[in-house]
């Protein structure tokens, strides 16, 4: 256990932004899913422009890495796609 008053501050404001970080990405994750489960093209592409933006954010606050970020937007664009055919 820290002993250090700023090594238990540190602690305490590392839990806050760990549940902060977990919430973004859950809601993040729960639109991907919702995206994935509509057949309505217009729907989706609203979706698409929502998640991709939770995931942009997510990448600029180094909750996931870019590159994974890009990666998530690149399959539900492609997704997105294969709806109209």
């Amino acid at each position: 256990m820290a002993n250090h008053k700023s090594a238990l501050k540190k602690i305490r404001a590392d839990k806050v932004k760990r549940l902060r970080n977990k919430y973004q990405l859950t809601t993040a994750r729960t639109f991907e899913k919702k995206l994935r489960k509509t057949n309505s093209k217009s729907e989706a592409v609203e979706l698409l422009k929502k998640c991709a933006s939770l995931f942009d954010k997510l990448a600029k606050r180094n909750v996931i890495h870019k590159n994974k970020a890009a990666g998530h937007k690149s399959r539900l664009a492609k997704f997105v796609n294969q709806l109209a055919a």
